[in-house]
């Protein structure tokens, strides 16, 4: 019997910015919203325009299509939707998962070394825990094109868990994936783009459920001075 395998998918994997230190690691409405209209004033008042500082990869249109020549879904697969990435935690350990592929700009694995798997699973070492915790026996990882990551970085966590860095060129085919994830991961993807990540969630074809994943309104037009006031407070 085959090892049932999860696809978890980060939707900053297609999104490239030049401003690294534009994210956080830590998940909390702050981050979601108010520090976006934060940063679209602070901008603004540099004659600058936000969204011209991100760039969402064509790739996003044929990815589906890439999948499906690699990966094949099982009967009645169903396809969760979160904001935060750490949700790949739980759907794994409760679906039984042992093999873990993952497109994103982040390897999740944790980052402060093997001590950072001592902390509770979050956004930035759901996998590391998954491996920690033997959840799960193989984590494969497949960067974003505009990562600023490199594999040597997790060296100390490479070295003691099966852990594998992969193109979509290295993947065989067929590979049969038993659930689906894809996260928003908002504290890093601007809301502006997040009408591309519905129609992005839509053109997978399979049932999803959206577990946490809040709307985010994003009207520049309309913000009253008092909200000025709390973003840049913030």
């Amino acid at each position: 019997m085959m090892e049932k395998s999860l696809l978890s998918i980060d939707w900053d994997y297609f999104i490239f910015t030049q401003k690294e230190n534009w994210g956080s690691y830590i998940e909390n409405n702050r981050n979601l919203i108010d520090l976006w209209y934060k940063r679209y004033i602070q901008e603004k008042r540099w004659g600058r325009d936000i969204r011209k500082s991100f760039h969402l990869s064509s790739e996003v249109d044929s990815f589906w299509e890439k999948i499906k020549e690699h990966f094949k879904f099982a009967k009645d697969i169903k396809a969760y939707v979160s904001d935060s990435h750490s949700l790949s935690y739980n759907i794994a350990k409760e679906k039984d998962c042992k093999i873990v592929y993952l497109f994103d700009a982040h390897s999740d694995l944790g980052y402060g070394g093997l001590s950072s798997l001592n902390y509770e699973v979050n956004c930035s070492n759901w996998l590391g825990k998954l491996l920690k915790d033997k959840q799960i026996e193989e984590a494969n990882i497949v960067y974003s094109p505009y990562t600023a990551e490199k594999p040597e970085y997790f060296r100390s966590i490479n070295n003691a868990y099966n852990v594998r860095y992969l193109s979509f060129e290295d993947l065989y085919k067929d590979i049969e994936v038993s659930v689906i994830h894809i996260c928003r991961s908002g504290a890093w993807t601007p809301p502006w783009l997040d009408e591309k990540f519905n129609q992005f969630i839509d053109a997978l074809g399979v049932p999803y459920e959206i577990v946490n994943c809040p709307i985010r309104k994003w009207d520049t037009k309309n913000i009253s001075l008092s909200d000025r006031i709390n973003y840049l407070l913030s």
